[in-house]
């Protein structure tokens, strides 16, 4: 059997099925006993040195040498790993082309809170996070201020932020306690917060930030909408 022959209309990675690793170049073309079931050759020595040498799917003793084996030529293995480039380009780009709709979803967030009408005094992570503010309801794991929705209005210039918390039902705390309170004669009101999907993710790469607080997998469909269709008890960033 030639892998070379058969290898263009499928996408999947060939694994040997004892060890679970991905056959090498060299294994494709590797059957070592008559009956044809497919190993690696880290197996097939592994098994004739310190097994029982014996094939594991028909049970019949290896012989010497392989039963079907024909290594591939150097101009073969350079034919298979570009093509096996190619077929991983026009993966990828198929995947890209399939997120792209992605961009306009926001998915609501169950431990995040989204926070207006912050006094400036306040407008700080290390402040929002203290026991007498936010941290009062749940470990908190990171707050985002957000600049561009500070605005002056009749009390005043104010800011908004994002909490987001280790455990949901602390988020869900937090917005049953403060919202609506007022401070510093501010209105201060509270609601789940959306975030969307990481550009990395929607090109189908590997995001290159730690911390990046955007999404990296496909979220709830049911928490899911598009930034067009918000509503309002969600705040859509």
């Amino acid at each position: 059997m030639n892998v070379m022959n058969n290898s263009s209309g499928d996408e999947e990675q060939v694994e040997c099925p004892l060890c679970m690793e991905p056959l090498e170049v060299d294994d494709l073309n590797f059957y070592p006993c008559t009956c044809g079931y497919q190993i690696c050759r880290f197996c097939w020595h592994r098994i004739r040195t310190d097994e029982n040498e014996l094939c594991p799917a028909c049970r019949k003793a290896y012989p010497e040498n392989p039963a079907d084996f024909t290594p591939l030529s150097q101009e073969q293995i350079a034919a298979f790993k570009a093509e096996k480039r190619q077929r991983d380009q026009q993966r990828k780009a198929k995947i890209s082309e399939n997120r792209k709709h992605l961009a306009n979803v926001r998915v609501v967030q169950k431990n995040l809170v989204f926070v207006v009408g912050l006094p400036p005094r306040l407008a700080d992570p290390e402040i929002l996070k203290k026991h007498e503010y936010f941290g009062k309801y749940g470990k908190i794991h990171k707050v985002v201020i957000n600049p561009s929705t500070t605005y002056a209005g009749v009390q005043g210039p104010s800011a908004s932020a994002y909490v987001t918390y280790i455990n949901n039902n602390d988020a869900l705390k937090a917005i049953q306690s403060v919202n609506n309170i007022m401070l510093d004669n501010r209105l201060i009101k509270t609601s789940l917060g959306t975030t969307k999907y990481c550009s990395h993710f929607m090109k189908n790469q590997t995001c290159p930030k730690p911390d990046c607080m955007y999404l990296h997998e496909l979220g709830d469909q049911e928490a899911s909408f598009t930034k067009e269709v918000g509503s309002s008890t969600v705040h859509t960033g």
